[in-house]
């Protein structure tokens, strides 16, 4: 048996110290690999905070929430009452919720006084801010700052969403632990190890934004701009896709093998597809735009007389 066979089929004779160290590893697959539950969260908040310290701080307090959901998790494994993932679907109701809580956060970012929801543009309207705004320097067009103290919440929410590692830690591994005191430490060290790798991404895409030649205040605008419509946008993707779920089950079902055998990457899922969605497409496409407003400001506000 090789390695990674080991870690995602463990036996049922580990002792305690083998059970942490394979739910810290499983933790760490999980937050490196392209889950729905942590990537678009992960990716909004830092670019957001547009910053590699930023980024770093959202991967922290995102991870910090999953983290306690998973020490709960693992102990409602130990005393049986884990099971009803086994009865039920709770995917739907997940996304939903999650969804719910990201685009309230979106919109709360996009809410600043001269930026409004960007209806106006899916309706094929022409302005995407006011006339008042081509006046100002982009340092007051501003959205609001991003409410990092959210990814706490987003955290403990997207950790009922349940998974391969999360089957693993639950089912195999909190079971064996030697009394319930004890419980609660494979879902620790599983929400440790993600928090590692959400930390390490987060500092990634919170770094993005620096790689482009742009001053600070530009920056801001579009790191701010960018997580309001990644988590607005995004947050309806998920809702949608959350109550697709509820009303006909048998969607969550639908994966294309992808030959991989690790969890994250060995189907096209709706998962998957979620991740594309948010992270790929509504994430590229919001800071991209948001690239090309605050240039169309900057040269509104060029073309302007300064005022006497």
């Amino acid at each position: 048996m090789d390695f990674l066979s080991f870690l995602l089929s463990p036996p049922n004779n580990l002792v305690l110290w083998e059970i942490l160290v394979i739910s810290f590893i499983l933790g760490i697959l999980h937050g490196i690999t392209p889950d729905e539950h942590t990537w678009p969260i992960t990716f909004s908040y830092a670019v957001g905070s547009y910053s590699t310290k930023g980024g770093m701080k959202a991967g922290f307090l995102f991870s910090l929430g999953f983290t306690i959901q998973r020490a709960f998790l693992t102990f409602l494994g130990f005393i049986g009452l884990a099971y009803i993932y086994k009865t039920y679907n709770l995917d739907g109701p997940v996304y939903l919720i999650v969804g719910i809580v990201m685009a309230i956060a979106g919109s709360y970012v996009l809410r600043g006084k001269y930026f409004h929801l960007p209806f106006d543009k899916l309706l094929g309207g022409k302005a995407h801010h006011t006339e008042n705004a081509t006046r100002l320097s982009p340092r007051e067009v501003h959205p609001k700052e991003i409410p990092l103290k959210m990814t706490i919440l987003h955290g403990l929410i997207a950790g009922f969403g349940f998974g391969a590692y999360a089957t693993i830690i639950t089912f195999v591994l909190a079971p064996q632990v030697p009394s319930v005191i004890y419980s609660p430490l494979p879902g620790l060290m599983f929400g440790l190890g993600t928090m590692v790798m959400q930390i390490i991404i987060g500092a990634v895409f919170g770094t993005l934004l620096r790689k482009m030649k742009m001053n600070d205040n530009d920056i801001k605008y579009i790191g701010k701009s960018t997580a309001g419509r990644t988590l607005y946008y995004g947050g309806l993707a998920f809702a949608l896709i959350g109550m697709v779920i509820i009303l006909l089950p048998s969607i969550d079902n639908f994966a294309i093998s992808t030959g991989v055998s690790v969890p994250n990457l060995n189907a096209i899922d709706v998962g998957f597809l979620l991740v594309i969605t948010v992270v790929g497409i509504i994430g590229a496409w919001s800071m991209v735009k948001s690239y090309f407003e605050i240039k169309s400001i900057k040269k509104e506000a060029e073309k302007k007389p300064e005022p006497v």
